[in-house]
């Protein structure tokens, strides 16, 4: 049984939008969709103020990331930077919090 990781994915997005870029939008809203539903994507925020997409990745190496980085429609207009975390604390929003009332 091979140990998963989490790894940030830090993207930088192009200066300049183009129509290509915008007409991918909802394959790459697909691809999230199911990495988030198969348990391999913990979040995804994008900024389009700072240009900035940041994603927690959990695999079993960065090849892996790199994989999967490789299925976004959008990858090839973005620069990625991939970092191993070694503490990636959250909490559970499908988790309903307790009352002590």
């Amino acid at each position: 049984m091979n140990p998963e990781y989490q790894y940030m994915a830090d993207f930088t997005l192009p200066d300049d939008i183009s129509e290509e870029f915008m007409q991918l939008i909802p394959f790459q809203r697909a691809v999230v969709d199911r990495l988030l539903e198969e348990g391999k994507l913990m979040n995804y925020a994008l900024s389009m103020e700072e240009a900035k997409l940041w994603v927690v990745f959990k695999a079993n190496s960065e090849l892996e990331v790199l994989n999967m980085i490789a299925d976004f429609p959008l990858a090839k207009f973005m620069q990625v930077k991939i970092s191993i975390l070694n503490i990636y604390n959250t909490t559970n929003p499908n988790m309903p919090n307790f009352s002590l009332n």
